[in-house]
């Protein structure tokens, strides 16, 4: 099992930026694809950005790319999240996600891809 933790959200105003850090425990966290998604009140949960078990490979959604980055640190067992450039409609609770699949290379950008899942951290993008 994996046990997933964000840190780091909280109110900002618009152009601002923010890190969110997701604490990862569990044998699989350093070789588990990572995803970060979001999800807004009313609205369905939003894929962001996701990176493979050896950084080899990213990939973001529409709306984080060149304003959003994802990184990982295995030997802290966190992956991360840096926003920047931040808008209203960024608003939403962010989540942490693993894939559960061992030391594969691909990276998922579905919701149902993922087996594990943070309990969320809000952020909210003041204008």
């Amino acid at each position: 099992q994996v046990h997933l933790a964000e840190s780091g959200g909280g109110l900002v105003q618009a152009g601002g930026s923010l890190r969110l850090s997701c604490a990862a425990s569990g044998r699989t966290f350093s070789s588990s694809t990572m995803g970060w998604f979001r999800q807004a009140p009313g609205k369905e949960r939003e894929f962001v950005a996701a990176i493979s078990w050896n950084s080899g490979r990213t990939s973001y959604g529409d709306s984080a790319k060149g304003r959003f980055t994802i990184s990982r640190d295995n030997a802290k067992n966190t992956v991360y999240l840096q926003m920047n450039s931040l808008k209203p409609e960024d608003t939403a609770v962010y989540y942490c996600a693993a894939d559960a699949r061992i030391g594969s290379s691909y990276v998922a950008t579905g919701v149902r891809e993922y087996d594990y899942w943070g309990q969320g951290t809000q952020v909210t993008v003041s204008s």
